[in-house]
């Protein structure tokens, strides 16, 4: 047995853990004896106890390794354990680090400095467009954009970086063949195909529940330099990540919104328990000056004059005229989110405003 089908079958004991695990390779060794070692000798050490010791030495009444590694290897997963070098060696400072990482696509994306960017599911119009241009800015800028893969603010912060065709890694609040939300399926792969990531913890046939989503959120936080959040209730996902953050030492980013929005009471009250204020990507890159070490902070890219087809075609769509961002659509001809992430592309190059009622005019 190899230490990372050790650790496959320690992730998949529900009683366990990685701090258990963790305390057990501190008593006794290696995982790879772990797993066949007498209940006797495994319940002896402190915090685990006769139930956990009974679990893992019947480990094969509740979990089948080889089905695993099939299913792993027709679906073209990767596993990376948490003794691996290409473990993402700032998750492994965290308090209770995954013990595996399913994933597909290149994890080298979240090796480099990241920021986790998280928000509402039920996002406004505003939320997603400051999302699509702050995630499109820090990748612009060679930051890494780590988030959930969820509805809202999640899939705008993704959209955003592939728009910049830089770095973007989600994190699966479920496992890696259940895919939620399904609708997200596409914006998945498209992150794989641009050199991206998409990653999780739960061994296959895991569906999303309760727990598995703030499990997930501590791998966005612990994967990050320090989380953004975009409008979120004071009770939400994003909430619980932002604490977890601050539990791992990170840093916390808050974009204020409407007073009298409830999905601005989460990020005001971060405001005004400390949390960095952020009114523009500056503001994320001035600290990140303090929070990634002298040598290490990434090199914005030459920003780049020429214009592709798609934003030619837009630019042309768009006339002298303010037009509404579904009549360009129709005069384009081109997907509606091909013309958001274009219009997108050209309002950071200055070459089109927007307006409000998503509104768009030329400033060239």
């Amino acid at each position: 047995m190899t230490r990372t089908e050790a650790y496959l079958i320690l992730n998949a004991l529900r009683l366990v853990g990685p701090v258990r695990v963790r305390k057990l390779r501190e008593v006794l060794g290696g995982v790879e004896g772990i797993v066949g070692m007498a209940s006797s000798k495994l319940a002896g050490v402190e915090g685990v106890g006769q139930a956990v010791a009974e679990s893992i030495r019947g480990w094969e009444k509740s979990f089948d390794l080889g089905a695993e590694l099939k299913r792993i290897s027709e679906l073209k997963l990767k596993v990376v354990d948490c003794e691996d070098l290409l473990y993402p060696p700032l998750l492994r400072e965290i308090h209770d680090p995954p013990m595996v990482l399913y994933y597909r696509g290149n994890i080298e994306t979240v090796r480099g400095a990241c920021l986790g960017i998280v928000g509402t599911r039920e996002a406004t119009g505003y939320g997603i467009e400051l999302a699509k241009k702050l995630g499109y800015q820090l990748a612009y800028a060679g930051i890494g954009v780590v988030s959930g893969l969820a509805r809202g603010i999640d899939t705008a912060a993704h959209q955003g970086a592939l728009a910049a065709k830089g770095r973007t890694a989600g994190v699966l609040g479920c496992s890696m063949d259940q895919m939620y939300p399904a609708e997200n399926r596409s914006l998945a792969d498209k992150m794989v195909e641009e050199g991206g990531c998409v990653m999780g913890e739960f061994c296959l046939g895991t569906a999303p529940d309760r727990q598995t989503f703030p499990m997930r959120n501590r791998i966005v936080s612990g994967l990050s330099k320090g989380v953004l959040v975009i409008e979120a209730a004071r009770a939400s996902g994003a909430m619980i990540t932002a604490k977890q953050a601050l539990e791992q030492g990170r840093q916390v980013f808050a974009v204020p919104g409407r007073i009298d929005h409830p999905q601005s009471g989460g990020c005001h009250q971060l405001l005004k328990e400390g949390a960095r204020l952020v009114e523009s990507v500056e503001d994320v890159l001035a600290e990140f000056e303090f929070l990634i070490p002298r040598g290490e902070m990434p090199v914005p890219v030459a920003p780049k004059g020429n214009l592709g087809e798609e934003e030619k075609k837009v630019l042309e769509g768009l006339g002298r005229e303010e037009m509404h961002m579904d009549v360009l659509t129709r005069k384009c001809g081109l997907p509606s989110p091909v013309v958001s992430a274009t219009l997108l592309k050209l309002e950071l190059k200055h070459r089109v405003r927007q307006m409000p009622g998503k509104y768009f005019t030329r400033i060239d």
